[in-house]
């Protein structure tokens, strides 16, 4: 499956369109609590545990958005956007969505 945050794939043609697609993946308030409980993590400005949860859920949401895709019949996600959130009481989840348009090539 291609998927690619343009709107066309080089030297391809779009033969159908099959709609949009999405994927989402949410962080829980443990994953913050977790993270700065192990604040020592944390170097250069830069917390590991905090990217490496934020890559989990990404690809989590980048597979969704491939399964999502695949059951409609498409071979590309075209258009693709992520987008990160804070959502839930105070702020206590992240979410982590991607959405593109699924389509077929010729």
């Amino acid at each position: 499956m291609i998927i690619t945050t343009t709107n066309t794939v080089e030297g391809r043609t779009v033969r159908e369109y099959r709609g949009v697609v999405t994927g989402e993946a949410i962080l829980g308030a443990h994953v913050f609590r977790d993270l700065f409980a192990g604040i020592r993590d944390i170097v250069g400005g830069r917390s590991g545990a905090y990217e490496k949860s934020l890559r989990e859920a990404r690809q989590i949401a980048f597979q969704e958005l491939e399964e999502e895709a695949a059951r409609a019949g498409a071979d590309a996600v075209i258009g693709v956007d992520i987008d990160y959130e804070v959502i839930g009481e105070k702020g206590s989840m992240m979410m982590v969505s991607v959405s593109g348009t699924a389509v077929a090539l010729g």
